[in-house]
């Protein structure tokens, strides 16, 4: 656990690449492997399992530490980040922590058997742990208990430095890492050295991902270098066609194969020795457009859906690349080259499967992509994609070769209601906001969205300066201020929602602009939303 401890710490403390980097070689060049496989285990974003909640872990530490609950809650608020605050709180002074548990030891021994067990018994496997460790030793012992383990690394930055110290190119690495795998030394030995009985074949490949476009298109060069295609709202996702069987890997490496039986049923007519990339949609086949997100949604929530299901929500799989054909991995040809390959595979199955080719826009010269790009809500898709033709399918997200264009998001002019504090380096600063519209008699604020990004640096401050001069009551860490200020938000989608007093629920919403021109009583009122939801419902 030191040795995590440490690599973390220096992660935590940097933000130099090279740093972070040989940080991470330094790591996995000296740890134990079993240590090291559960690193890059939890480091690649992979869930340990249900272990315990914060107001549990909060209680304990109260008791343990002799300290009243208002004051544990006062020191969380203050501090901003609850791991921190509790692994400074808890007393120190135990004979056990001169020997403390391997990161394993920590994992199987203590984290993964905590769902399973009685709270009494999860109490005393956490205490036994805090009198084992140090104070950072707790901060990272908490972290590991949060269903979200941030570490600052980005999954590019770890292929790098275990490619470095495998000795191998990074993109072979990061397939070695793709899809799932066991945290244990057989793992560890396939990562490091590869895998001689094939059962690498069976993986999915790293994703290529695409930077926004924010200059001008002009400065892409020739259009005539360019691949435009629409870009649809949907999960991504791998179809793997190998030796009879067939699997479906979304983006974050999980296996969604039980909640796409037709899409598993249509893939079968794919020759052995194919890999498609493209996008599952929820799909309306009379008017050949894509249905809301939360159509989709629904398909999600379900680990196996069941035949009559499939109608409710019908699907397509939009391929827009072709990974492996025959066998063969063609990632390393142009995109041009595989696009080819791509459309003469499809075109002998596309009249009676629901895969089907991503269309290419035409466009003749970029003075028309606007005029096109204002096609994008009509077709009900998020905006355009622009891929470089001699581009090969590199893993994760290489810069300048492809980019999306997104259509202007809607807005809404909403009142702040509340903010509580931030995490990571905003932990203190008040930067979690709560938005609302008026409701139709412009007499109460219905809130209707949380927002975190799109102020500046120097605007987060001044917010933060604000909140607290403003603040007229208090809910825990939530501070509920005059209702007086009026921001521009932005969204990429609406939706009916029974969870919340407004009915209605927006997608991704974002801050764009602080509206100094309004007062709070010239903010939108909740019919505007709902306008606005009934023209994408029109659209659909």
């Amino acid at each position: 656990m030191q040795q995590f401890t440490e690599l973390y710490l220096k992660l935590d403390r940097t933000t130099r690449t090279s740093e972070k980097l040989n940080a991470l070689r330094d790591y996995f060049r000296t740890a134990a492997p079993i240590d090291a496989v559960w690193a890059i285990y939890i480091m690649t974003g992979r869930k340990i399992g249900r272990t315990v909640s914060w107001r549990q872990l909060r209680d304990w530490a109260a008791e343990v530490s002799g300290y009243p609950i208002w004051l544990v809650d006062e020191c969380y608020h203050l501090v901003g980040d609850l791991s921190e605050a509790l692994s400074l709180l808890i007393p120190t002074d135990s004979q056990d922590r001169a020997l403390p548990p391997s990161l394993h030891e920590i994992v199987e021994d203590r984290l993964r058997p905590l769902g399973s067990i009685a709270p009494a018994a999860q109490r005393e496997m956490i205490v036994r742990t805090w009198s084992q460790l140090s104070s950072e030793q707790r901060l990272v012992f908490h972290k590991l208990l949060s269903a979200d383990f941030r570490v600052g690394v980005s999954g590019q930055l770890l292929v790098r430095a275990l490619a470095d110290v495998a000795g191998v190119d990074a993109q072979v690495m990061a397939h070695r890492l793709a899809g799932k795998f066991s945290p244990d030394i057989a793992s560890m030995d396939r990562i490091m050295h590869g895998s001689e009985d094939g059962s690498a074949l069976a993986l999915p490949y790293p994703f290529r991902l695409a930077h926004p476009l924010h200059q001008p298109v002009e400065s892409l060069g020739s259009i005539g270098d360019w691949l435009l295609e629409w870009k649809w709202d949907g999960i991504r996702a791998q179809i793997i066609r190998r030796d009879n069987n067939t699997a479906i890997w979304s983006r974050g490496d999980e296996l969604i194969s039980g909640a796409f039986p037709d899409l598993i049923e249509s893939a079968r007519g794919l020759p052995a020795g194919t890999v498609l990339d493209g996008e599952i949609v929820a799909w309306n086949e009379n008017t050949h457009r894509p249905l809301p997100f939360a159509q989709l949604q629904r398909r999600l929530n379900r680990k196996h859906v069941e035949l009559s299901f499939w109608p409710d929500v019908p699907i397509a799989y939009i391929a827009f690349d072709l990974l492996e054909i025959d066998s063969r991995d063609v990632r390393g040809e142009a995109l041009e080259s595989r696009r080819a390959k791509l459309d003469a595979l499809l075109a002998a199955i596309e009249q009676r499967s629901i895969i089907r080719a991503s269309a290419c826009v035409d466009c003749g010269s970029w003075t028309d992509l606007e005029r096109i790009l204002a096609e994008s809500l009509n077709r009900c898709v998020e905006g355009l994609m622009l891929k470089r033709l001699d581009s090969t399918y590199q893993a994760g997200r290489p810069t300048g070769l492809w980019w999306k264009l997104k259509i202007q998001p809607f807005t809404v002019d909403a009142v702040l209601i509340a903010a509580q504090s931030g995490h990571g380096r905003r932990a203190g600063l008040l930067t979690d906001y709560t938005f609302g519209v008026w409701d139709d008699a412009r007499a109460e604020l219905l809130p209707v969205a949380k927002a975190y990004s799109g102020l500046t640096d120097e605007e987060i401050l001044k917010v933060d300066r604000w909140v607290r001069r403003h603040t007229v009551d208090r809910y825990g860490p939530v501070h509920a201020v005059e209702p007086v200020r009026v921001f521009e938000l932005g969204f990429e989608a609406i939706q009916r929602s029974d969870r919340h007093k407004s009915g209605l629920a927006v997608r991704f919403p974002r801050i764009l602009r602080i509206r100094q021109d309004k007062k709070a009583i010239d903010a939108d009122t909740i019919l505007v939303l709902r306008d606005l939801l009934k023209q994408s419902e029109q659209r659909h």
